[in-house]
C-alpha cells in the first residue's frame, strides 16, 4: 500500500481521542489527490504495552523480590500476577467493549491496588454522586497509573500517560541534552515505539514521513521516530511541524537537528507541505514555505540551517483545506479515563471527541500574555456556519461519532449563533463544547439557543480575577461581567470552566487573595462548576515577552538560543512571590469544585499569614443582581422560536354584553404543557409567525421583520403586544432574542 505521505502523531498526547493535526492534513491532502496514511503511535504503544503480552515483558527483567527500587514497587513486582491476569479486560472496559466489568471493579477486590488507591480515602465522597461506570473507570485509571509508577522507577522515567520526556522538550533553548539523550540506547518505550514503526513503514513505503508535535512531551519520541527512518528508510524524507514547531523554533539555527528532520515548517501547515512535495525546480532546488532546512556546505560540511518562504503558494482559507478525515486511526481503540473528579477533566480524558474548528485564529487578539504576534492567533479567519454542519455531517458519517469538540482559540459568539441555528434546521443530533472569551454577547437566550444545539460545555479565562489586572491583561472584560456571563450558561445547563491565572506581572498578594475571593463567591453561588489555576509564563512571541518594560518586568537574558525559544526567564520586582501561593490556590479550588469548604476563611489554605481580602463577601450576588434588560430588543435582533407549533382552540367571552372570541394556545414541549389566552386575530397571527420563526426555517427574522408583519397584519403597538404578559410567558419556553 504504498502511500506518498506518512503522518504521524509522536507519543504521548491523549488516550481517549486522537490528536486532530494528523486528520487536518490527511483532509487536505485529500482535496489535492495526494496519498496519505496516518497513524497516532501514541495509542498504539499504549495498547503494546498495557496488555497481557506487554505487561510480561515489562515483569519479566525486574527481581522478583522487588531489589532496592521503593517498597510501592515491590508490592507491585510482587502482585505482577494480578496486574498481568487483569489488563486485557480492564482496557476492554475503558474502551467501553466490557461495560458490565464496571461491577466486578467497583467490589474493590478485583484490581490489584498499590500508592494511588491511597486517595480513594479522601476521595470516597465524591463517588456518591458518581455513577458505576464513572467510579469503575477512576478505579481503572487509578489502577494503570500505578503501573505507570513502576515503569518511571523501574524502567523508563521519561515515561508519562500524555507525555514522554516532556522536561527535555520544555524550554530547551539549547539542544544538547535531546540531542546527547537520542545518542543514548534505546529506552523500553523507545523499543516498543520502533517495532510499531518499522512494520507501519514497510507496509507504507511512503516518500515523506510528516510528524506533527503539539506540545514538548511529544518532541522526544519525534526525534526518535525522525533519527529511525534516516537509519533504516534513508531516502524516505522526514518533516516536522506542529504547536511545539510553531512556538518554540521560530529562531532554529543548530544544523544537528537535522540528522533527523528534512524540513521544519511553521504555522498553518497546508501550503508548506504542499511546497515539500512539488516537483524539484529545472536546476534541482525547491521552492519551500515557511520552513527551515539545512543548506549543503560547498566544501561538503554540515552546512547551515536556512530559511526558506519563497514558494509563490498562497496559504488556503478555511474553506479550501478539507474536511479533517480520521480514516486509518484507530478509533474503536482508545481509552476513556477519569484520573481526577473534575467536571472538565472529565471533558478532556472521557469520550471520543471529533476535532472541529469554527474560526482560525482569534476575534479578540489583545490579551497581553497571549501568543498575538503569531498567526495562529493573529489571522482570523471564520468558517461559514452551513461549511461547518456539512463537514460534521461528513465526520458523522465517517468515524460514528456525535460528539465534537471545537478546538478554538476563543470561539465568536455570532459564529456559535449561526452554527447553533444551522444545527437546529439541520435536526442533527450532536453533542459539542468549545473554549470562548466571556464576553457579554452570551446572553441569557444566547446561552438557551446554545443548549437547543447540543452545547454541554465551554471553557474560558477569567485568568485574574481582578479588575486592575484584566485591564492589564487587555481582556475586554470585568469580574462583574464574567458572573453574569457564566449565570447565563449555568442557567441554560451548560458547564463552565474558567481557566484561572496567578502571578502575572505586579500582581501583589492582596490581588491574589481578592482573585481567591471572587473565585471562592462564583463557584459558592453556582456560577463556576470547574476550575484550574496556572501559574504566569513569560512567552516571547506576546506583548508581555514582547515588551517586558511596560509591564514592569525584567527578561533574565536577551540570548536567543539556538534551539527552542519561547518561555522566557524573567524577575517581577513589584509582584509577590507567586510561587508560595500556588498550592494552596489548587487545595482551595479542588475543594469549592466539591461544593465544600466555602465557609473557611481564606487564611485556612496557606501555612503563611495572608492579607485580608477586601472584596464584600456578597459582590458577586451584587453584581447578579444587577439586571441587564437583555429582552429589550434592538430591530436588527435576531428572533428564533424553538418549541413546537400549539395547538389552537376558539371559545367565546362575553364582556359588558359584547361577545369577543379568544384563542387558546395550548403548547407541549418535552416536559410540560402550558397555555396562553390572546384575541382570535391576534392569536391566529401569532401562530403564523411562531411557524416562520421556527429554527425549521432557513430564513432568520430580526424584530424590526416581524413589527413590519404585525404592522401589515393591521395591529398596532407592536411593542405593547410583544412585550406583554402572554408573549413574555413564550420566553421560558424558547422564544428568544438574539
Amino acid at each position: 500500500m504504498n502511500k506518498t505521505v506518512f503522518a504521524i502523531t509522536p507519543p504521548f498526547t491523549q488516550l481517549n481521542t486522537p490528536y486532530p493535526a494528523t486528520a487536518y492534513i490527511k483532509g487536505f491532502l485529500n482535496t489535492k489527490d495526494i496519498s496519505c496514511f496516518q497513524a497516532d503511535l501514541g495509542i498504539e504503544v499504549i495498547l503494546a504495552l498495557f496488555s497481557k503480552k506487554g505487561l510480561n515483558e515489562l515483569f519479566s527483567p525486574l527481581p522478583p523480590d522487588g531489589g532496592m527500587f521503593s517498597e510501592n514497587a515491590k508490592r507491585i513486582i510482587a502482585l505482577q500476577e494480578d496486574y498481568i491476569n487483569t489488563i486485557d479486560a480492564v482496557i476492554l472496559f475503558l474502551q467501553g467493549k466490557n461495560p458490565t466489568l464496571s461491577h466486578v471493579i467497583c467490589q474493590e477486590n478485583f484490581l490489584p491496588e498499590a500508592s494511588r488507591f491511597a486517595q480513594l480515602e479522601d476521595l470516597e465522597w465524591a463517588f456518591g454522586s458518581m455513577g458505576m461506570q464513572d467510579k469503575a473507570k477512576h478505579l481503572a485509571t487509578l489502577y494503570l497509573e500505578d503501573i505507570s509508577d513502576l515503569i518511571m522507577e523501574c524502567v523508563d522515567p521519561h515515561f508519562g500517560f500524555s507525555r514522554y520526556a516532556e522536561r527535555l522538550g520544555r524550554s530547551a533553548n539549547r539542544f544538547d541534552e535531546l540531542y546527547a539523550t537520542l545518542q543514548e540506547d534505546y529506552s523500553y518505550i523507545d523499543k516498543i515505539l520502533v517495532k510499531i514503526l518499522g512494520e507501519r513503514m514497510a507496509e507504507i513505503q511512503p516518500k515523506l514521513v510528516v510528524i506533527s508535535v503539539p506540545f514538548p512531551g511529544n518532541l522526544y519520541s519525534a526525534f526518535r521516530i525522525g533519527q529511525w527512518v534516516k537509519q533504516n528508510y534513508p531516502a524516505t524524507k522526514v518533516a516536522m511541524g506542529g504547536g511545539f514547531a510553531n512556538t518554540e523554533l521560530r529562531s532554529l539555527s543548530d544544523a544537528r537537528v537535522f540528522e533527523f528532520f528534512d524540513y521544519v515548517s511553521l504555522d498553518d501547515g497546508e501550503a508548506p507541505l504542499e511546497a515539500i512535495l512539488a516537483p524539484p525546480a529545472p536546476d534541482g532546488g525547491a521552492f519551500l514555505k515557511r520552513t527551515f532546512i539545512l543548506e549543503n556546505s560547498p566544501s561538503g560540511g554540515k552546512g547551515a540551517v536556512i530559511y526558506k518562504n519563497d514558494s509563490p503558494l498562497k496559504d488556503y482559507k478555511q474553506s479550501e483545506v478539507g474536511t479533517p478525515d480520521y480514516s486509518d486511526l484507530l478509533l474503536d481503540k482508545y481509552i476513556s479515563v477519569i484520573e481526577i473528579v473534575n467536571p472538565m477533566n472529565r471533558m478532556w480524558s472521557d469520550g471520543r471527541w471529533n476535532k472541529l474548528t469554527m474560526a482560525h485564529g482569534c476575534y479578540w487578539g489583545k490579551c497581553t500574555f497571549c501568543d498575538i504576534s503569531l498567526d495562529y492567533i493573529k489571522i482570523y479567519e471564520p468558517i461559514a456556519a452551513n461549511l461547518l454542519c456539512d463537514r460534521m455531517e461528513e465526520m458523522i458519517a465517517q468515524t460514528g461519532e456525535n460528539g465534537f469538540h471545537f478546538v478554538d482559540e476563543a470561539a465568536p459568539p455570532a459564529l456559535m449563533r449561526a452554527l447553533a441555528l444551522e444545527i437546529l434546521r439541520r435536526k442533527l443530533t450532536v453533542t459539542w463544547w468549545t473554549n470562548i472569551r466571556f464576553e457579554k454577547s452570551f446572553s441569557r437566550d444566547l446561552c438557551q439557543l446554545l443548549k437547543a444545539a447540543g452545547c454541554i460545555a465551554v471553557s474560558g479565562g477569567l485568568e485574574v480575577a481582578s479588575d486592575r489586572l484584566l485591564e492589564l491583561i487587555q481582556k475586554g472584560v470585568t469580574v462583574a461581567q464574567v458572573a453574569k456571563v457564566t449565570r447565563n450558561f449555568t442557567e441554560a445547563g451548560i458547564m463552565v470552566h474558567a481557566y484561572l491565572m496567578y502571578g502575572f506581572p505586579t500582581q501583589t498578594a492582596q490581588e491574589t487573595i481578592d482573585s481567591l475571593e471572587m473565585v471562592r463567591q462564583m463557584f459558592e453561588i453556582g456560577t463556576l462548576q470547574s476550575g484550574f489555576w496556572h501559574q504566569f509564563a513569560m512567552t516571547a512571541h506576546s506583548p508581555v515577552g514582547m515588551y517586558p518594560e511596560q509591564f514592569s518586568v525584567q527578561k533574565a537574558s536577551n540570548t536567543v538560543g539556538t534551539f527552542a525559544n519561547n518561555d522566557l526567564v524573567f524577575s517581577d520586582p513589584k509582584g509577590t512571590d507567586h510561587e508560595a501561593f500556588s498550592y494552596g490556590l489548587k487545595k482551595s479550588l479542588l475543594n469549592y469544585m466539591h461544593g465544600i469548604c466555602f465557609e473557611y476563611p481564606l487564611q485556612e489554605w496557606f501555612d503563611f499569614k495572608i492579607p485580608r481580602t477586601k472584596v464584600p463577601k456578597n459582590y458577586i450576588e451584587n453584581a447578579l443582581l444587577e439586571e441587564d434588560d437583555n429582552f429589550m430588543l434592538k430591530p436588527t435582533s435576531k428572533v428564533v422560536w424553538l418549541g413546537k407549533k400549539p395547538l389552537v382552540n376558539y371559545t367565546n367571552t362575553t364582556k359588558k354584553g359584547q361577545v369577543f372570541q379568544t384563542a387558546n394556545l395550548t403548547f407541549h414541549d418535552k416536559k410540560e404543557t402550558f397555555s396562553i389566552k390572546l384575541n382570535q386575530a391576534q392569536g391566529d397571527w401569532l401562530v403564523e409567525i411562531l411557524d416562520k420563526i421556527s429554527t425549521k426555517n432557513k430564513k432568520v427574522y430580526t424584530f424590526q421583520e416581524i413589527k413590519a408583519e404585525y404592522e401589515a397584519a393591521g395591529f398596532e403597538d407592536f411593542e405593547l403586544f410583544f412585550y406583554n404578559k402572554p408573549v413574555n410567558v413564550l420566553r421560558d419556553y424558547g422564544l428568544l432574542g438574539l
